[in-house]
């Protein structure tokens, strides 16, 4: 049974067909990372181990390579082999209860982009502070970049503290997505008018430059 917010999607798919198209990118994309996440698993190649939502599936680009993911390991030179755990309308707990319990040993790097889907009503906010300090505390330390979430409601603020003090202590690596960090949004955007499309993604991918650089060229203050 669709929840609230699905059944709203399907009403308005019906008016604006963009997000339908968008929607429909769920399953292919979420076969695509599956089948290359297999062929991470395998591979000798370092491992990079993404935690999130439909954001950190590339939903709203034109392909799985339009996404933030696959564009940042491009601008890197693609040194990893990437097992993309994420999910769409996946929340914090989800990455606590599904997500980390598949995450291999030593990767060379994890990413975590999570948090927009508990900010969508008061009773989803309701203990995500409690749920992401978990999060911090279970994440490899040193090897692990997190964003903070852009929205400025109390409980987005306290998450955000969380990542700082966990950044301050060398926990974790901070890409920021606070203020005008993503920009002006004209132009970023999917046919659904939520999601970023491969421009808006490009911005997500320049933010995570930084601390997944840093990780990786061994500044990692294990």
């Amino acid at each position: 049974m669709p929840t609230w917010t699905g059944r709203v999607l399907d009403a308005a798919a019906v008016v604006l067909p963009g997000i339908g198209r968008v929607r429909a990118q769920k399953e292919p994309f979420a076969r695509a990372w599956e089948e290359a996440g297999r062929a991470a698993l395998a591979s000798d190649r370092p491992l990079w181990v993404a935690l999130g939502d439909s954001m950190t599936q590339g939903i709203g680009a034109g392909t799985v390579a339009g996404g933030w993911v696959p564009q940042l390991n491009a601008r890197l030179g693609a040194p990893f082999a990437v097992l993309n755990l994420s999910a769409s309308g996946a929340r914090v707990a989800d990455v606590l209860e599904d997500q980390l319990p598949r995450l291999p040993a030593r990767p060379a790097l994890v990413t975590v982009l999570v948090g927009a889907n508990d900010m969508l009503s008061r009773s989803r906010r309701r203990g995500v502070a409690d749920r992401f300090a978990r999060l911090l505390d279970e994440l490899p330390p040193g090897r692990s970049v997190v964003a903070t979430l852009p929205r400025r409601n109390a409980a987005a603020r306290e998450v955000n503290a969380l990542i700082d003090a966990a950044a301050a202590d060398g926990r974790v690596r901070v890409a920021d997505l606070r203020g005008p960090a993503l920009g002006p949004i004209r132009g970023t955007l999917a046919d659904d008018w939520f999601h970023p499309n491969e421009i808006g993604y490009a911005r997500i991918a320049g933010l995570f430059e930084p601390p997944v650089r840093a990780v990786t060229q061994g500044d990692s203050r294990d």
